[in-house]
């Protein structure tokens, strides 16, 4: 690759992003900033929800896309990025691509899967590199604190997690209702997610993984393991089919948990929890997630706010206690369809229902805000409410502004980094079927040595333990 001075780099790239402008609308009537204020954004996934993230990140104006990554070029997944920007390096190994860039990089977009996150943040780390990654952070505790412990070490590295709701209405309104003693003494949330997911059609009594198939030509399996190296190739690992299994993915409580109870988990200070329990799993086996799952994660009193219990409820038929006067149940029409069609209503949509002191909440997911329930105690408080706050900025502009020293990011790794964790921590009560107590300053599970070895995982595949050390 010829080697380029950065302002030869800057102009060259600026050139390739504004012809993009014109002929692909897909990416919408884009404002760019001069070249000179623009970051230098390479993306690690391209396809599925990540294709959706590196429009949205260019869409801002705030940035060039200077390379493109993805173990699975030229799949069907992939091409549409590939042909909004036709010109740039293409890598299949993040390492080669940071090696080869380097200086050259001012951000990194990562929207790989759960179990990928980790080795490709803390290299860009390392380097200096911004970071954007989708949620959860990581599909293992300790690879999250790691994540966090890395950030901090390297502060003037900018992070932000892609909860994208944390700059939408549902988080200014969720601030400022706390800040105002409105929402106060909560003692217990109903957190649901009642969407079908990949593997309620699976027939439970699996007892191993999937037989090997033959490895697309586009692929680079081993590169798509990464630290996870030992299975053989299957298409229902892929594609969005990771997330349905314990060894690469988060399951429903790692892909919605952070729309759901982010706000929650950042304004009510809640940490980590003293106490997992997983209460009640349908079909639970071995390998991949229940059809349903009930948790209870129990979090001790801070400060002036009392103890409080989130429960968690995934599956079709797996509802909470509904409150009287709760209502119709709405779904907010901003959140993005799966790559496998689209979003429908349910029963009951995702989201969740806090009981305080004094009143009774009921929230949506993502962008979605509160309504105090039921209607006459909603009247009886409403000269009480505050104004709302606009935000300044979407998730992605917010992360951009931040990287210029503009802003600071609503969802870094200091926020976004124990609310991961606490999905890591229900993720292990799904998976061993198993209640246990939590020691958060020490972070160790108390009464069940497995459980605990889970916070680690199994060691990572040779080559990568390189990663392992902040």
């Amino acid at each position: 690759m010829k080697q380029l001075s950065r302002r030869n780099f800057l102009r060259n790239t600026a050139f390739i992003g504004g012809g993009l402008l014109m002929s692909n609308a897909a990416l919408g009537n884009v404002k760019l900033a001069s070249a000179n204020e623009r970051l230098n954004l390479v993306c690690v996934g391209i396809g599925n929800r990540a294709a959706e993230v590196i429009k949205e990140l260019y869409k801002t104006g705030l940035c060039n896309v200077v390379a493109l990554c993805d173990v699975d070029l030229e799949a069907p997944h992939t091409l549409e990025i590939l042909k909004l920007f036709p010109n740039v390096p293409r890598f299949r190994d993040f390492r080669q691509m940071f090696d080869k860039m380097g200086g050259q990089i001012d951000a990194v977009s990562i929207g790989t899967p759960d179990f990928a996150h980790f080795a490709i943040t803390m290299m860009a780390i390392d380097m200096g590199i911004h970071v954007y990654v989708e949620k959860p952070m990581a599909s293992t505790f300790w690879e999250a604190e790691l994540m966090i412990q890395k950030a901090q070490k390297f502060n003037k590295v900018v992070t932000q997690m892609g909860n994208q709701g944390h700059s939408e209405p549902n988080y200014f309104q969720f601030k400022s209702w706390h800040e105002a003693g409105i929402i106060k003494d909560v003692t217990r949330i109903d957190a649901h997610m009642n969407f079908a997911r990949r593997w309620h059609t699976w027939d439970a009594n699996i007892k191993g993984f999937p037989y090997p198939e033959r490895i697309p030509s586009t692929l680079d399996w081993d590169m798509w393991q990464m630290q996870t190296l030992g299975h053989d190739y299957n298409k229902d690992f892929v594609n969005g089919q990771w997330r349905c299994w314990f060894d690469f993915g988060m399951g429903a409580l790692g892909d919605w948990g952070a729309h759901i109870l982010d706000t929650a988990h950042e304004f009510l200070q809640l940490g980590l929890p003293h106490r997992v329990e997983a209460v009640k799993l349908l079909e639970h086996n071995s390998y991949f997630f229940p059809k349903s799952s009930t948790l209870k994660f129990k979090f001790a009193k801070r400060k002036h706010m009392p103890a409080l219990d989130i429960n968690w409820y995934d599956g079709l038929d797996n509802l909470p206690e509904i409150p009287s006067g709760y209502g119709g149940s709405g779904l907010d029409p901003n959140i993005p369809a799966p790559s496998t069609g689209k979003v429908e209503a349910v029963q009951l949509n995702p989201g969740k229902i806090i009981y305080s002191k004094d009143l009774i909440f009921k929230g949506g997911s993502h962008a979605s805000i509160l309504e105090i329930i039921p209607e006459e105690k909603a009247r009886e408080v409403a000269k009480l409410l505050p104004e709302i706050p606009k935000s300044p900025s979407n998730h992605f502009a917010n992360f951009l502004k931040a990287c210029k020293g503009l802003e600071k990011t609503r969802s870094s790794f200091e926020v976004a980094g124990p609310l991961s964790q606490v999905f890591c921590l229900g993720v292990i009560a799904q998976r061993l079927n198993a209640k246990f107590d939590f020691d958060p300053v020490k972070k160790e599970i108390l009464n069940d040595r497995f459980a605990n070895a889970l916070l680690y995982g199994p060691p990572p595949a040779k080559g990568w333990e390189q990663f392992y050390r902040v």
